[in-house]
């Protein structure tokens, strides 16, 4: 005899099986998740849920990060490329800083 085969919400689930969920999936699902396609076009992501007498695709919900990546990428740590405000009119010395006093050289050995 084969198994019951379903598909249930994640928020669905009864207790029992809910308790099955937590310790199929202690860490976490996120390595488990799959795309399942409809007939009809959509979609809807999941995991699957063996017990003895059925097997079910539990629906999931997915955070899917659309942000792309290269805007990272671009981004510079001190501004925007097109940001260069070195060397300006602003940019001075500090008056503490003495002309007399020389700099110490390293010797070559």
């Amino acid at each position: 005899m084969s198994k019951k085969r379903a598909a249930v919400s994640l928020s669905n689930l009864s207790p029992e099986l809910l308790k099955i969920f937590k310790e199929r999936y202690p860490h976490g699902y996120q390595d488990f998740v799959f795309k399942v396609e409809k007939p009809n076009g959509d979609f809807f992501h999941a995991v699957t849920l063996e017990t003895e007498d059925a097997i079910y695709l539990v629906k999931v919900p997915v955070k899917i990060d659309t942000k792309i990546k290269d805007e990272d990428e671009e981004k510079e740590f001190f501004g925007s490329l097109t940001d260069d405000t070195i060397g300006t009119e602003g940019d001075e010395f500090p008056d503490d800083i003495s002309d007399e006093e020389p700099a110490e050289e390293i010797a070559d050995e």
